[in-house]
């Protein structure tokens, strides 16, 4: 029975995989007719692409002619057919009639091509399906890796349905113009608002698709920097946070929320020495942030697979997502480069968190270590290059702030109220300026502050 079903399906394969054999025949012709078709052609397809074992050798023959400036036409690939022992193979010289005689419409070529690449993807789509059934026999192969490998190859397939469309200078400016009329119109941020005016002085808000980076020397307050930023965005957009912490669990994220927004003192919330009117706080605050879309995964040793998963998931559950935080980027890995220096690992996964952050169209916070050189300086103050592993992270960064609290190491550097004075350096920013702002950092509830009035 088990045969049966097998031999079955290799006739399904074989007999109706997904083609259209009209579409190859236009646009081979396209390229025996205009050179203008080919560049379009070879930046679009290859030759995998087609369904039919002749047109793919005659692809094949008319891109290996171009790359070496053979001139194209009916007689120059046939004569190059024949002297390579192809001719036979393609059906002969009666296929490249048929080709010349079918003359397109080269308006409609891109349609061609997409015709031809959506069968593709599906003939893809279905190999892969089946691939993925052998795959689930195996017992050998871990599960995760399994399922990794069909992620990764899904995550491919769903990349090549995204067309770039090439646009012209007057679209592109059609659409500024569009966009500034209507910025004018209602004045505000073109990115989500940290909350920190300063810092949005400098930034105009987090901008969509961007990489930030926060980088700090351990107790700097990166965590609950990053948690502020995540409550004052959720506050104000009403967007969901995705907040991965690969360092503290969820219940001490979730004390550290509620000590910020109870003002109650974390060491004493943590030890259940609570007053009355603590309770009274307490109570409120956690109807409040219970109705706020805040998502927390501490899943430790995260991949890069992991994250784009998770938050596909929860981007189908919200519609959308505001802003995504890492907690941190040196302990995440990748199971690609897991053979490979810590290096070219971390570089792997910069890259690719800028190119999540660009799939989903949201930003991304990742918190970063600083190298231990600041220790061996006079002047303590971060730079790009105390980032660790920096070449990669300081070239996929849209963003990099740094945190810097003279407290830290044991210098002055506080209000009446005893609050400490933190510097947030912006020491990269690719479409806006950098320097240095001030901020307030309120030790007992781990919350940040602005300089001017708060509680």
């Amino acid at each position: 029975m088990q045969q049966f079903t097998r031999q079955n399906e290799q006739i399904i394969i074989k007999n109706y995989l997904p083609h259209n054999f009209l579409a190859e025949k236009m646009i081979l012709s396209s390229l025996l007719i205009s050179s203008e078709a080919m560049d379009v052609t070879f930046r679009t397809i290859s030759v995998e692409t087609f369904y039919f074992k002749n047109h793919q050798e005659i692809f094949k023959a008319i891109l290996f002619m171009y790359q070496n400036k053979i001139p194209i036409d009916i007689l120059t690939l046939t004569t190059f057919l024949q002297d390579n022992g192809l001719l036979k193979k393609i059906g002969g010289i009666k296929v490249l009639i048929e080709l010349i005689n079918q003359i397109p419409n080269l308006v409609y070529l891109e349609e061609y091509l997409r015709l031809v690449k959506d069968k593709f993807l599906r003939r893809s789509l279905i190999k892969l399906g089946y691939e993925a059934i052998n795959s689930g026999y195996i017992t050998n192969i871990p599960l995760e890796k399994t399922l990794n490998d069909f992620e990764n190859q899904l995550f491919n397939l769903t990349n090549q349905i995204k067309t770039q469309k090439v646009s012209t200078s007057a679209e592109l400016l059609n659409t500024i113009f569009l966009d500034l009329k209507a910025k004018s119109m209602k004045p505000t941020l073109p990115g989500l608002s940290s909350g920190f005016y300063e810092l949005d002085s400098f930034t105009q808000g987090f901008q969509k698709s961007d990489l930030i980076i926060v980088a700090g020397r351990p107790s700097m307050g990166k965590t609950a920097f990053a948690l502020t930023l995540g409550l004052n965005i959720i506050k104000t957009s009403k967007l969901p946070i995705l907040f991965f912490s690969l360092e503290m669990s969820k219940e001490q994220i979730m004390y550290r929320l509620l000590a910020m927004e109870t003002n109650i003192n974390q060491m004493r919330l943590r030890s259940g020495k609570l007053y009355r009117n603590d309770w009274v706080k307490l109570n409120k605050v956690i109807k409040i942030i219970s109705k706020l879309p805040f998502f927390v995964d501490d899943t430790p040793d995260l991949s890069i697979q992991d994250i784009r998963s998770k938050i596909k998931t929860i981007r189908f559950e919200q519609t959308q997502i505001g802003l995504v935080v890492i907690d941190y980027l040196q302990l995440m890995q990748n199971s690609k480069f897991k053979l490979e220096n810590r290096v070219q690992e971390l570089s792997q996964i910069t890259r690719s968190l800028k190119n999540i952050a660009r799939e989903f169209d949201v930003p991304i916070i990742a918190l970063s270590q600083l190298s231990r050189n600041v220790e061996n300086r006079v002047d303590k103050k971060p730079i790009l290059s105390d980032l660790r592993e920096s070449g990669s992270i300081e070239q996929d960064a849209d963003l990099v702030l740094m945190l810097y609290r003279n407290k830290y190491y044991n210098l002055k550097s506080e209000d009446e109220e005893g609050l400490d004075f933190t510097d947030l350096i912006i020491a990269k920013q690719r479409n806006g300026p950098t320097g240095t702002t001030k901020l307030k950092f309120d030790e007992k509830r781990t919350k940040f502050l602005n300089t001017g009035f708060e509680s």
